[in-house]
């Protein structure tokens, strides 16, 4: 008797495991984020100039020709006349929608559009418009959701996600891992479980300045695009048609790129991998400088390169430290010295001041001319102020936080001054 049982058993479980675990497929019902799309045709319809909005959502900073750009999340980009540090003005804004970063060389702006490139002629404000496009180069992009509910499946076919809808959704699931997507943000990646303008423009020669958490980034006539995984390379010989050449693989938790020279510095997920790139199409890996496992953006001043390490979240560890790293030999990087930070993000360099942005802690401001004793010539601190990113440039600090645009004038570093705050509404 407990034989015949014991196979009946055994048989019930062969049909179970038959007609269950061992399927390629099946259905489930769950609440979740179920992506509202924009076909791709309306995609490459969608960038055009409209009146002055407000910042809401602000990201990537960019300045060029007394102009700052600020990137709006996902938005587009809000131009502002900045001829007047203390008076800025807010003038106009593109509509780009997928735009997470930007470039400008001469009077063209580059800008991702989810995975899509486009080019922008900003050389008149008063008629800014698309000149170039390159098709599907970037990966598929995805914006913030909400993450107390799971995503539904994504469909690329049907186009890009521009917003989301917390609903119950009924979908076949294949028993396999879902891909990996990048989203703008201050965290890239994720896994699918009002003034008026009078004239003017931007100049036609040289390229702009960008902050230490850019992913774009121009040298010569070349135009670099970092995604988590894929250096992308396009020529901008002809700045209102930018061409593809190649993709180059990067390595893997790409980040931040900062340019000197001949030089291209990653900032990834567990180091600094340094590139020359004095044959632009062809960048020569020169050496990886390893660290913890931290969010880590990068700038570069002679011999030295500074790295802050953010740890927590999509981050990796908890570790939170400004590194300093001597490159005196670019084979061969070498750790100096480390300084405990809070939470830091962006930093900037102007001669020997440095500027962090370290979270809650504020904004910190430090005389790096003997880079081993830091911590001990803080020349000021702003703690009313959570930066994301800063750029020092003239004797003007133009830094984003969450809550807006904030310059200050450094002329004097034993009195830096406030200038002007353009605030964030309606977060």
């Amino acid at each position: 008797m407990n034989i015949m049982k014991t196979s009946i058993t055994y048989i019930i479980l062969i049909l179970v495991l038959a007609t269950s675990g061992c399927r390629d497929k099946f259905t489930e019902i769950f609440v979740a984020n179920s992506p509202v799309y924009m076909t791709y045709a309306d995609l490459r319809q969608a960038v055009k100039q409209a009146p002055a909005r407000e910042l809401k959502n602000p990201g990537k900073l960019y300045f060029k020709d007394d102009y700052i750009f600020i990137v709006e999340e996902m938005k587009g980009i809000h131009i502002i006349d900045n001829t007047d540090p203390a008076n800025p003005v807010n003038l106009t804004f593109i509509e780009v929608p997928g735009n997470a970063d930007i470039a400008i060389k001469g009077n063209i702006l580059y800008a991702d559009s989810y995975i899509d490139m486009v080019a922008i002629d900003v050389s008149d404000l008063n008629s800014i418009h698309e000149v170039a496009r390159v098709d599907s180069i970037l990966p598929y992009t995805i914006p913030p959701y909400d993450e107390n509910y799971p995503l539904a499946k994504l469909d690329e076919e049907q186009g890009v996600v521009i917003d989301w809808e917390i609903k119950t959704v009924r979908q076949v699931v294949e028993n396999r891992y879902y891909p990996v997507y990048w989203r703008g943000g201050f965290d890239k990646y994720v896994n699918e479980a009002g003034g008026s303008i009078s004239g003017g423009g931007v100049s036609g020669e040289g390229v702009g300045v960008g902050g230490s958490m850019a992913r774009f980034g121009i040298t010569g006539n070349t135009l670099y695009a970092v995604d988590n995984t894929t250096l992308h390379i396009f020529s901008v010989q002809t700045p209102q048609n930018p061409v593809f050449k190649k993709d180059f693989n990067a390595g893997w938790g790409v980040e931040t790129m900062f340019i000197l020279d001949d030089h291209m510095f990653l900032g990834s997920q567990n180091g600094m991998r340094v590139y020359d790139i004095s044959i632009p199409n062809s960048p020569m890996y020169i050496c990886n400088f390893w660290h913890l496992t931290g969010c880590d953006p990068v700038v570069v001043k002679d011999q030295l390169a500074f790295i802050t390490l953010r740890g927590g979240n999509l981050c990796g560890n908890n570790v939170n430290q400004l590194v300093v790293v001597s490159i005196k030999d670019i084979q061969d990087p070498v750790e100096l010295k480390t300084y405990p930070m809070e939470s830091p993000y962006g930093l900037g360099i102007d001669g020997d001041i440095l500027f962090v942005c370290d979270g809650e802690a504020g904004l910190k401001i430090y005389d790096i001319s003997d880079p081993m004793t830091i911590s001990s010539h803080q020349l000021a601190r702003f703690s009313d102020i959570i930066g994301y990113d800063v750029i020092p440039l003239d004797g003007i600090l133009m830094l984003i936080g969450d809550d807006g645009l904030y310059q200050y004038d450094y002329q004097d570093i034993r009195d830096i001054k406030l200038l002007s705050k353009i605030e964030v509404k309606g977060k």
